[in-house]
């Protein structure tokens, strides 16, 4: 996401890759060490976020073992961060954030659009997780039918289409706000005020209440079954997904709260952001897609019986498909 802020280009805090105080050229010609360090180090992480990704992918599709809603809806957030190392890593390498608040051009909108829906998307699936949780936690007599595979179709596909619709109706505004200059000042300061609050905001909070209630619920639980031992052992196999998702929800705010924050203190108080500063908090957000694979890897065991059964070739010696997961 490029959110309208002011960005300070001194000779200290130049892009790396970028030549001229107004950046107007992407690249310096020939490339200096430090633009070539760079690409390598983003491209590196480009691919093991695509590599990461797929992994997840593949493991949820090919295994049964793997099919049951909170995987579908794992699977859904591994294809918006899939899509994040396929197309927003190499969009913003090319047309970074303060090369596109100086030349808002069409590519810049693409780079935009898509960076805002596939945020968008990661953080509605995170939410869709937080609220099969609730159910699995709290209802577990009521979870089958009520998050049967229907429902999270559904929710994926609001999800998504939610994402799309919201990022394409402010690239939009944007060439609306282009045409009528400052007599839409009003209007693109009230976008760049719900455009947080409804794409990170809003969704975090609701997430955060979720898993507080859950963890209230999973602590009486925990007393209430002590003398239970199957009831006990369900809850802790509950209680460890929920664990492990809450993680991932944990990673992605560490990631993308700083982007989000630095943004909105920025909007408010109107001071000039340092390009250094603001491109490092970009990507920082951007990294969460890359980490996401590395948490199931470590937490879930049949995720790495998975990705190691996919890795060594052995999906391909035979069927594997109903085979069990330790």
């Amino acid at each position: 996401m490029a959110p309208e802020v002011s960005i300070s280009q001194t000779d200290a805090d130049l892009h790396p890759c970028h030549r001229g105080a107004n950046v107007s050229d992407i690249l310096t010609s020939p490339p200096s060490a430090a633009c070539i360090l760079l690409y390598i180090f983003l491209g590196s992480v480009s691919v093991v976020t695509v590599c990461g990704n797929l992994l997840v992918i593949i493991s949820i599709i090919y295994f049964k073992q793997l099919h049951t809603p909170t995987n579908s809806l794992i699977l859904s957030l591994a294809v918006a961060d899939l899509l994040v190392g396929v197309l927003v890593f190499p969009l913003n390498m090319e047309y970074t954030l303060t090369f596109c608040m100086y030349h808002n051009d069409l590519f810049c909108k693409i780079r935009d659009t898509v960076d805002g829906t596939l945020s968008t998307s990661s953080i509605l699936n995170l939410c869709c997780i937080s609220i099969d949780r609730y159910y699995a936690v709290c209802q577990p007599l009521t979870y089958a039918n009520k998050m049967n595979v229907c429902v999270v179709v559904i929710m994926i596909l609001v999800s998504w289409c939610f994402s799309v619709l919201l990022a394409v109706g402010f690239a939009i505004s944007g060439l609306y706000q282009e045409k009528c200059g400052e007599m839409c000042f009003i209007n693109a300061e009230l976008a760049n005020i719900l455009g947080p609050m409804f794409s990170f905001y809003l969704p975090v909070i609701i997430m955060l209440c979720i898993y507080l209630k859950i963890f209230l619920v999973a602590q009486r639980q925990a007393r209430s079954i002590q003398s239970i031992k199957s009831g006990a052992a369900v809850s802790k196999m509950e209680r460890k997904a929920t664990k492990t998702l809450a993680i991932v929800m944990g990673v992605f705010l560490m990631c993308w709260t700083p982007f989000f924050l630095y943004f909105t203190s920025q909007f408010l108080n109107y001071v000039p952001v340092p390009a250094v500063v603001f491109e490092s908090l970009n990507w920082l957000a951007l990294s969460n897609s890359m980490l996401n694979p590395f948490i199931y890897a470590f937490f879930y065991s049949w995720f790495r019986s998975a990705f190691r059964m996919i890795i060594s070739g052995k999906i391909f010696q035979g069927d594997l498909t109903n085979a069990k997961l330790l």
